[in-house]
C-alpha cells in the first residue's frame, strides 16, 4: 500500500492529459482542479456557477498551468442529452480525455426517514449517482481511447455505514459506491477505464460545514492533504489499479 503522506509524483506526472472535475468551483473540487493543472493535466472545470468557474480557470492560467475548459451546468437538471454534449464538447476543443474527477456532490440536510419528503430523494441521487453514471457513460469512448483512463468517484463515510436521520445522503452515496464496484467488475483496466473510490472523511471543505456547522475548522485536514491520492489515481502511477476503495481518514492528520 502507498504512503499517500510520503507519496510524490513527479512535477509533469499529468503532463498531456485531460482531466474532467466536476465539482470544481470550490472546496475540495477547486483544489483538485488546481493541483492537477499544476502537475501538467489540461483540467476540464465543471460546475453550476458560471464566475467561480470563471475564478478558478483565471487561477490556472495564473498559475502557468495548461490552458482549461470550462462547463458550466447543474447535475441535478441536465438531461442525458446535455451530459453528452459535455463529452462532444470534450472531443471537438481538446481531442481526448484521460480521467474523471467525481467530486460533485449534492446535500440538502439531515432528516428522520418520516419527514424526508421525494424531492430531497431526487436531488441526492440525481446529482450523487445518476449524473456521475451517465456522464461516465457519455465519456466512456473518450476514456477508452485515451489507453490509461481512470474515474475516481469521491465516497463519503455515510456510504460506507448506515446512521440514523442520514437519510436519502446516505443512501444516495452507497448507490453511488455500488456503482464503482459494478463498473470496475465489468471493465477490463487493460483496455477500459479503472475505477476507483475515495472517502476523504472528515476534511475542511463547504460540505463539511453543512453537516457539521459548529465544528471549529482548525480541527479538521484541509483540502490540500488529499492530493497526492487524486494525482496517483489519475496518474499512470495507478495503472492497473481498479475496484479500490481508498478511506483516507487512516492517513490524514491535522496539520499545525
Amino acid at each position: 500500500m502507498i504512503d499517500f503522506r510520503t507519496y510524490q509524483p513527479t512535477a509533469d506526472a499529468l503532463k498531456d492529459r485531460v482531466i474532467l472535475v466536476t465539482g470544481a468551483s470550490q472546496g475540495v473540487g477547486k483544489e483538485a482542479a488546481l493541483c492537477l493543472a499544476k502537475h501538467g493535466a489540461t483540467v476540464v472545470l465543471l460546475g453550476r456557477h458560471v464566475k467561480k468557474l470563471e475564478a478558478v480557470y483565471d487561477a490556472i492560467e495564473a498559475n502557468g498551468g495548461p490552458k482549461p475548459a470550462a462547463v458550466a451546468i447543474d447535475l441535478e437538471r441536465a438531461t442525458e442529452a446535455e451530459l453528452a454534449n459535455v463529452a462532444t464538447q470534450i472531443q471537438s476543443q481538446l481531442g481526448r480525455l484521460d480521467g474523471i474527477l467525481h467530486n460533485a456532490s449534492a446535500f440538502v440536510g439531515l432528516f428522520p426517514l418520516e419527514q424526508e419528503p421525494m424531492e430531497y430523494f431526487m436531488t441526492h441521487l440525481r446529482v450523487n449517482v445518476v449524473a456521475p453514471a451517465a456522464l461516465t457513460r457519455a465519456c466512456l469512448p473518450l476514456l477508452r481511447a485515451s489507453g490509461d483512463g481512470s474515474v475516481v468517484l469521491v465516497g463519503e463515510s455515510h456510504g460506507l455505514k448506515a446512521s440514523p436521520y442520514w437519510g436519502s445522503f446516505s443512501i444516495s452515496r452507497a448507490a453511488a459506491m455500488f456503482y464503482a464496484q459494478i463498473a470496475a467488475s465489468e471493465w477490463d483496466a487493460a483496455h477500459d477505464p479503472r475505477v476507483n473510490i475515495v472517502v476523504p472523511g472528515p476534511i475542511h471543505c463547504p460540505q463539511r460545514t453543512k453537516t457539521h456547522p459548529g465544528e471549529v475548522r482548525e480541527s479538521l485536514p484541509q483540502p490540500a492533504q488529499l492530493m497526492p491520492i487524486y494525482l496517483y489515481l489519475l496518474g499512470a502511477d495507478s495503472k492497473g489499479v481498479t475496484g479500490q476503495t481508498f478511506q483516507c481518514a487512516e492517513w490524514l492528520t491535522v496539520q499545525a
